[in-house]
This record gives C-alpha cells, structure tokens and sequence, in this order.
C-alpha cells in the first residue's frame, strides 16, 4: 500500500486521548501512516510528530484567547505552511472549532480532506456555524446521538461512530478495592477534586475548589482527597496552591477510571471528564467559571438549558450544575455533603446516571473513525498531489 500522511489537531486534553486510540486502530488498517500536528503526551505515545503541544493550546473564552494569541497563532501558522507547501492526505480535525475551522478553509483551498472528529457544539450555540462546516468539512464523525440528525438537515456527510468513552471506560474495580490501589482507607469518605485540563481553569476554580476541600475537612475530619493530574499539566500548576491550603491530597495522573471508583463524590469542572465520572457512577456536582465579558456573552448565545455533558446526554439535570458566582467553595462544599450524608438524594443521581450509557451508542467508535480515515486518506494518495 502506499504510505499516507495524516495532519491531527487536538487542542485540549480529552482531544489527545480521543486522537490516541484513532492513531491506534487506524495503524491496526494502514500500518504504514504517518501521524503529526497538533496533541498531548497520549498521541506522542502512540506515535504521533506533535509539532505543537495541545498544553499550550487548552484555553477556553474569549478573554482567555487573546492572551494566548501569539502561541495560538504561532501554531496556526506552521500547520498552515506545512498545508500549503506539502499538503497531507488527509487533515483529522478534534473538537476545538475556533482553530480548527480557520484550518479546515486553508485545507480545503489546497483540496484536502478534512475529517472532523468530535463535533463542536454549534447544537448548544452559534448554531449558524453548521453552513460554515457543510463548506469546509468533507465527513463529520459525531459521537452523540442527536448530533446526526442536525448535521444531515444541513447537508453534512454524517456518521455517528458512538462515543468513545464507552470503550475507555471499563471499571469493574470494587470501590474498596481501587481505593486500598491509592493507598486510602475505604472506610473513610473519599472526593475527587477535578480541577481541570486548562491552565486558565486552574486559576479561576481551583481555589474555589481547595476552599470547598478545606470545609470538607472541618465537617468530616477523616476525609480523603484525590486529584487527577491532566497531560497538559504539571505538578507546579496545582502544588503551590495545595501546599498553601496544607491540604492533604493525592494525586495521580494514571488509572483515572479506577480514581473515580474510588470515590463517594467528586467536584468537578464541567467539560468531556463529567461523562466519564456519570458512567462510572459516581455522584458529582459540576462547577463553572468563566471571565466576566466571556460568561456574558455566552449567555446570549446558548441555546441549551446545561452546561455539563453528563446533563446534556441524558436530557435533564441530573446532578448540580454551580455556575460562575455559584462556584464557590461554600456552596460547592453543601452540595457534596449532601451527596455524602442524604441516602435518598445519592441514590436518585446514582440511578439515572446509570441510564446515561445506554444512551451513547455502542462502543467501537474509535474503529468506526478508523475506517473512515483510511477511506478518506486514500482518496489523497491516489491523486498524489493537491493542487
């Protein structure tokens, strides 16, 4: 077979695992594929040329993208270039529309297929986008459910591939089990603190989390705190803060799955993490802060009643959503103590977030993609050039 180029951009850190296990199976097709652009440690893992870290791209908000400009731009540019002056294959776009969009236009110019991955949520806002994508996008691989529908009303190529979260993740770890592997006592209250993949969500929430944490302590002397650490951050983004707070934490960057496990409740920022957390089943209340100026904005522009993925699945909300100035430590602390203490409440969000997986599909997706990208890059490879 001949061998085929494929530029990735994953811009955050669940695009970066999302892009590792395609990387993966599109490999098991085409063993001869190579992969580069933009990603995180998990792509780099599975051999991908990452030019650009995806740490450096995690921003979220207006405000918060014109700080990061010049990276932001830097990046944009040597794709860019390196699409104009030897074009890929095949260009596999994930999520992160504000760049990706601007890239698919410079792709589409030099006729390459673009193949987006994850669907940006035009569905939840700015849904006039959808005319922007029919133009740029040559196949959409959505990964819920009524996102199909939307794209074929527009005249989009569609698959809806099932989410790939219901292959990543498998708990069969008892909660006791996988709480003794972190080295905790199950016979006390654990909480997980998620605080986040983006340096700018570090900053805003949390504190609000820690002050949420050092509440807990004071109410439930015995507790216990643990931390996943995302790939596109250190230790030095979070440990001055929790020495400060002289919180005891433990914090992990692997087996993430079995972390969630092991706790009764956890805290966390909203974003693709608080769909893992519901299949797991563990009870969660999601916070959310953005700037001022951001946060106003969007308000006029989302036209869905949540913001957590985990709600927006099942189609109602089932666990607490605290949003900007509800995002603090006080109240973030009431709604976990009465996850820990009130039976009936646990149990109720306990019960529907089981039935959020049924409604994700089959899994496989990663595969699904897979195939599709190996169709498509073929396509570039047998014209040889892009003219």
């Amino acid at each position: 077979m001949n061998s085929r180029t494929i530029m990735m951009v994953a811009g955050e850190a669940s695009g970066d695992i999302y892009g590792a296990d395609l990387v993966r199976e599109v490999r098991l097709l085409a063993p001869e594929s190579r992969f580069f652009g933009i990603g995180g440690a998990r792509m780099r893992e599975a051999g991908v040329e990452t030019l650009v870290d995806s740490a450096d791209m995690a921003v979220v908000g207006l405000v918060e993208v014109i700080k990061h400009f010049d990276v932001i731009s830097s990046a944009f540019n040597r794709l860019k270039r390196i699409i104009i002056e030897d074009p890929p294959d095949l260009l596999i776009l994930i999520d992160y529309p504000g760049f990706n969009l601007r890239l698919a236009k410079i792709a589409k110019k030099r006729n390459v297929t673009v193949l987006y991955y994850i669907s940006p949520q035009i569905w939840a806002w700015r849904r006039g986008r959808v005319t922007k994508i029919a133009r740029l996008v040559d196949h959409m691989a959505v990964i819920l459910p009524f996102e199909a529908p939307f794209y074929e009303k527009a005249g989009v190529p569609v698959t809806f591939v099932g989410h790939p979260l219901l292959d990543l993740v498998t708990v069969t770890t008892e909660r006791a089990t996988a709480a003794q592997s972190f080295g905790l006592d199950p016979t006390h209250k654990i909480v997980g603190l998620f605080p986040g993949s983006r340096r700018n969500e570090i900053e805003r929430l949390l504190p609000e989390i820690i002050a949420a944490a050092t509440l807990l302590k004071e109410r439930f002397p015995d507790i216990q705190f643990l931390l996943p650490l995302a790939s596109t951050l250190s230790e030095e983004d979070i440990m001055p803060r929790l020495r400060e707070a002289a919180l005891p934490v433990t914090i992990t960057r692997e087996r993430i799955h079995d972390m969630i496990r092991a706790c009764d409740a956890v805290i966390s920022v909203s974003g693709t993490v608080t769909l893992e957390i519901a299949l797991v089943g563990t009870p969660l209340v999601i916070i959310y802060k953005l700037s001022p100026l951001t946060y106003q904005l969007a308000k006029r522009l989302i036209k869905v009643p949540n913001i957590g993925l985990c709600n927006i699945v099942a189609g109602e909300t089932v666990v607490r959503e605290l949003i900007q100035e509800q995002a603090n430590g006080a109240e973030i602390a009431d709604e976990i103590t009465s996850l820990l203490t009130n039976a009936n409440y646990r149990g109720e969000i306990v019960n529907k977030l089981a039935a959020i997986r049924a409604k994700l599909g089959q899994g496989g997706a990663s595969a699904r993609v897979a195939r599709l990208a190996v169709s498509l890059s073929q396509q570039g490879v047998m014209n040889g050039t892009h003219p």
